[in-house]
Order: C-alpha cells, then sequence, then structure tokens
C-alpha cells in the first residue's frame, strides 16, 4: 500500500522526508536516529521480536501500519487452531522459527499511533503522516 501511496505522493513526499531505513526504495538502509517508524505486520517469531525492539529503540516514534500490526489479525489467528492443526504445522513453526502465538506489534514495544486495515485505511494513514510532519516542523 505504502508503494501505491507514492505513486501519489512522492513528488510531495520526496521534498519533506527522508527516507533513512526503506528496502523498496534504497540499498543502503541505516536503522537509527529516526524520527518515526512504520511498521507493517504481525509479531510471529523471535527475530520479529528482536526487529521491532531494535526499531524501538532507534526511533522517536512508531506507528504500527494495517491489520496484522495493529491487532496481530489475521495473521494471529493460529492462536485459535486446535491442537491436531498445530500439530500438523508444528514443523512449519519450527523451521521459521516462529513462536507459539502471534502477537501485535503494541504486545511488545510502545506504539505511538496506528492505521488499522487490510490494507492500511489511506487517509488515517495520511492524516497520522501528516501530524508527524507537523510535529517536526515540515509543512
Amino acid at each position: 500500500m505504502m508503494t501505491e501511496l507514492m505513486n501519489d505522493h512522492w513528488q510531495d513526499w520526496q521534498k519533506k522526508i527522508e527516507f533513512v531505513y526503506a528496502k523498496i526504495l534504497k540499498s543502503k538502509n541505516v536503522l537509527k536516529d529516526l524520527d518515526v517508524a512504520f511498521i507493517e505486520g504481525a509479531i510471529a517469531s523471535e527475530k520479529d521480536f528482536a526487529r521491532v525492539r531494535e526499531i524501538r529503540a532507534n526511533s522517536k516514534y512508531v506507528v504500527a501500519i494495517g491489520a496484522c500490526a495493529v491487532d496481530g489479525m489475521p495473521a494471529a489467528q493460529r492462536n485459535t487452531f486446535d491442537k491436531r492443526t498445530m500439530k500438523e504445522i508444528e514443523v512449519v513453526l519450527a523451521r521459521f522459527k516462529h513462536r507459539e502465538k502471534v502477537v501485535p506489534v503494541k504486545d511488545v514495544i510502545k506504539v505511538d499511533d496506528s492505521v488499522p486495515g487490510c490494507p492500511m485505511q489511506e487517509p488515517v494513514f495520511l492524516d497520522v503522516l501528516a501530524k508527524y510532519l507537523k510535529l517536526f516542523g515540515v509543512e
């Protein structure tokens, strides 16, 4: 969704936003001294836990983007699987080092704002982005 939004907003955003860590945009990314970090996706593995903690430690503000990041769903559906189903998928969970439960970002780190929806709600995202641009005096 972010890539789609860039189709409409790139000309304006490139003048106002320094994209420090965005793999879709650049090959050299630095996760340090971020003003605002936008996090997509639920937290399912130990790697995810470590990564969001690293992001929080290097960001003034964190925004959860999309349903998975905001409330864990639909990724967290497996939290409700019966024992038989969990037995069937345990090899996959082990292979990808997934934790027993999938959780939203807010269950791991402090989240300052969130943008719900799957895909994320574009008007809410644009409002949140405008809030931070104003906060940092970028208008």
